[in-house]
């Protein structure tokens, strides 16, 4: 290669023209064809580019490109403490430009010469390059043959071609550091909208009360001990029948605590698939099972700082509850499919309407877990125990839900009420607010009509006389669900369909469907016939 100061110009055109505007991932393979032609224009041996870490402390050997195979590399990594005075020399922003290692190397330098004696390095040229006015990273090129004189164009030639490589460096470090922060912002995104997700499933699961109504004694008595526990960070274990309210003692309990004003996140143990539960509340990694298409934060991640409320507590597997009873032990755990540990600062809110005591001697619960989520045991009344509250409620359900129905009652008749105060209440509040709704949507003027209700009721019940068929809750649920998705066309998807007049996610109902054993009517359920050569297979799902 030609060595007059044209030539040089048009390798520098050429590296000029390679690193202007390269994509930072294509970096490395250009340094390589960077430091090639370093060594054929100075016709040495080796040349390398080294970069600092941030404290200054250690030299990376990040780009070694050597003549003939047999040429000693720069050692990997490099710290003050392997070569004290070239580290200092660098660090004070100093060249290192030594024509005879041997000769040249002062007295200071023993770790150095030492080094220089065992490798045969002859010659060396060294140059810091600085980025924005901090030393980043490192040029070098030398002789493994014999000594030879460097030249002040040398250095400034090889200067040229450090600052395009210290700059394209730059561009990739910073490029790096867009990427880990687009990761880290990502990650908050993903995060944020799983509290979203969480948040919006939630206030479409509500049962319409916003609040704790109520004056009885009994409930007087539980309230009061939220007071108590609401500013701690205790474990709160919440038990009671089905319908009693225990969500809504959950988010009282939140609401009164320090964590406020961050994520309240609600599982429903028993609405997820037992093969998923792991996965929703711990999270997962993009490919750890079929199905999971990319990374996804778990419930206690997007709980973080705030409190999470395990909705029956008592339907999780053995092999879950072990792995939650590390995070409320020391609050760490790991993704599905990921080693990686992860911490979580959550206050962890429990509910069932199970005997845990028996299903710890079943076997089926985990001691040491029921004393971690019991530190503060509160159990709900059922209705039948604060029957004073009944008109509270029946009122509050009215005020709640006739402006969506199109309805306006101002009057519940005296017999109405006290039919509605005497019944028992199996279902407890939920099944009186699922009964005043379905009046709601049977009345017609301002006086509440429960007693149309009867209407679909089975032959004894008419028979018995009474306000109300003494039935489980399971088919009083499962006949207001048929009855709304008849009005709807069996739509559960969309504005003003299923879900959306029953207020609950889509999914939510589809699950209810499926538990409550709610299918939709085929032709032959309904005697409707299919003309001939018109037959097609019926999906028995809704949309």
């Amino acid at each position: 290669m030609s060595r007059d100061g044209s030539a040089f110009e048009g390798v520098i055109g050429d590296l000029s023209a390679r690193f202007a505007g390269i994509e930072p991932t294509r970096f490395d393979e250009e340094v390589a064809y960077c430091l090639r032609a370093v060594v054929e224009w100075f016709r040495t041996d080796r040349a390398s580019f080294l970069e600092f870490s941030p404290d200054m402390a250690t030299l990376v050997n990040a780009h070694t490109w050597a003549r003939r195979s047999g040429i000693e590399p720069n050692p990997p990594k490099a710290t003050w403490q392997h070569f004290p005075w070239y580290f200092d020399q660098l660090q004070q922003g100093k060249d290192v430009v030594l024509g005879n290692l041997e000769a040249e190397l002062p007295a200071a330098a023993a770790a150095e010469r030492e080094y220089a004696a065992r490798v045969r390095f002859r010659a060396v040229m060294t140059l810091p390059l600085a980025v924005a006015g901090k030393i980043q990273c490192v040029i070098s090129t030398g002789d493994f043959t014999a000594p030879r004189e460097w030249t002040p164009i040398d250095v400034t030639r090889l200067r040229i071609v450090g600052e395009i490589l210290a700059n394209a460096y730059d561009r990739k470090r910073r490029d790096a550091e867009l990427r880990a922060h687009l990761d880290e912002i990502l990650a908050l995104r993903d995060r944020l909208q799983t509290e979203n997700v969480s948040l919006r499933e939630e206030v479409r699961d509500l049962h319409d009360f916003d609040e704790i109504v109520g004056q009885s004694l009994p409930i007087r008595r539980v309230l009061a001990r939220v007071a108590q526990v609401a500013p701690t960070d205790a474990a709160v274990l919440l038990l009671g029948e089905t319908g009693t309210g225990k969500e809504l003692l959950a988010r009282a309990l939140h609401q009164r605590s320090p964590r406020n004003g961050r994520p309240f996140v609600r599982v429903n143990c028993a609405a997820i698939p037992s093969t998923l539960i792991e996965s929703e509340l711990f999270g997962h990694e993009k490919g750890a099972f079929t199905g999971a298409v990319a990374t996804r934060a778990g419930r206690f991640e997007a709980a973080h700082g705030g409190s999470l409320f395990l909705d029956e507590i008592g339907e999780l597997g053995i092999d879950v509850q072990a792995k939650l009873l590390r995070v409320l032990q020391d609050g760490t755990f790991e993704r599905v499919g990921s080693v990686r540990t992860l911490h979580s600062d959550v206050r962890v809110i429990a509910a069932t309407n199970r005997d845990l005591e028996r299903a710890m001697t079943e076997g089926r619960f985990r001691e040491d877990l029921y004393y971690r989520l019991s530190v503060f045991p509160i159990t709900l009344p059922p209705l039948r125990a604060r029957r004073e509250d009944i008109p509270l409620l029946v009122w509050s359900v009215i005020s709640r839900r006739q402006r969506d129905l199109g309805r306006e009652i101002t009057d519940v008749p005296k017999r109405v009420m006290q039919s509605l105060s005497a019944y028992d209440w199996p279902g407890n509040v939920r099944e009186l607010e699922n009964v005043i709704e379905r009046a709601l949507i049977l009345s017609r003027g301002s006086t509440l009509h429960v007693e149309e209700l009867t209407a679909g009721a089975s032959p004894a019940a008419a028979q018995a006389g009474s306000l109300f068929s003494l039935r489980p809750l399971d088919d009083v649920d499962r006949d207001h669900i048929r009855g709304v998705l008849e009005r709807c066309g069996w739509r559960v998807n969309g504005a003003g369909n299923a879900a959306e007049v029953l207020g609950l996610h889509p999914n939510t109902l589809r699950f209810r469907m499926k538990k409550l054993g709610i299918t939709r009517p085929t032709p032959a359920d309904t005697g409707v016939s299919t003309p001939p050569g018109r037959g097609r297979a019926v999906d028995r799902s809704c949309p």
